[in-house]
């Protein structure tokens, strides 16, 4: 059974952490990594943290390891990073949201290993949440990169060796290092994801990329630097062939 790794990184998210915590304690799958960092929070999220490695250590029949820090980082995706190089998972996976389904960690892990060769990992459909109220519904499908398709990142579930062969995540970026990561890799059409056409995330409103029209516009400049920088054909178009996707999922 191959291994999982859950990274979860937090900066003075209280309210939230007990959520994605829940999402993974309720999972079925039975051989799984948390590997929390964080940024050095003062609301109570370390005692939260603190507390679900108490109830995950380690011992015979326990589907969760856990393995956590909480010092000063420099941001998101530099929390991001230090997950990762902590990590010793087969299969990695960002989960900073809600895993909605007991099963969401199997299928996606099950996927992969049906995907064949050149598939380096797999995705599902989302939703967005602000509290119980769905915003935004991202049903993803499969496509190109150059038609502005591109997965959910809360939902991708990658084998180590992508992260290993194109590396991690760039801390140039504000707003889109997750995207400019996933154009590095995806830009090889050879490497190919295996999808599950099923709700099995549900994403907190207001994250980084989507907190906003400011930040939305930066997420927008970014992406279009992101395939420039990987020498995608057309970048504006593409961008622009993304964003229409974007904004055809808001309710």
């Amino acid at each position: 059974m191959w291994k999982v790794s859950l990274l979860v990184t937090t900066y003075n998210v209280r309210e939230y952490l007990p959520v994605t915590l829940a999402g993974i304690e309720s999972q079925e799958y039975g051989n799984m990594e948390a590997v929390i960092v964080d940024g050095g929070s003062s609301d109570g999220t370390v005692e939260v943290i603190r507390a679900f490695a108490d109830r995950h250590t380690g011992q015979p029949g326990d589907h969760i390891a856990v393995r956590w820090i909480s010092e000063p980082d420099g941001g998101l995706y530099d929390a991001m990073n230090k997950a990762w190089a902590m990590c010793s998972g087969d299969i990695v996976a960002v989960c900073n949201d809600r895993l909605c389904r007991p099963d969401a960690v199997a299928s996606l892990v099950h996927a992969i290993e049906q995907g064949g060769e050149e598939c380096v990992g797999a995705h599902s459909d989302l939703v967005y949440v602000d509290g119980e109220r769905i915003v935004r519904t991202w049903h993803m499908g499969e496509g190109r990169l150059a038609q502005g398709w591109m997965p959910g990142h809360p939902t991708l579930f990658l084998k180590r060796e992508v992260y290993e062969r194109y590396g991690v995540y760039d801390t140039s970026y504000a707003c889109a290092a997750d995207y400019e990561f996933m154009v590095r890799f995806l830009k090889d059409e050879r490497n190919r994801l295996a999808y599950v056409p099923e709700v099995l995330v549900a994403m907190f409103y207001g994250g980084t990329s989507n907190a906003g029209i400011r930040n939305y516009l930066v997420s927008f400049r970014e992406g279009y630097r992101a395939l420039r920088r990987n020498g995608v054909r057309h970048p504006l178009a593409v961008t622009l062939r993304r964003t229409v996707r974007v904004l055809g999922q808001f309710k």
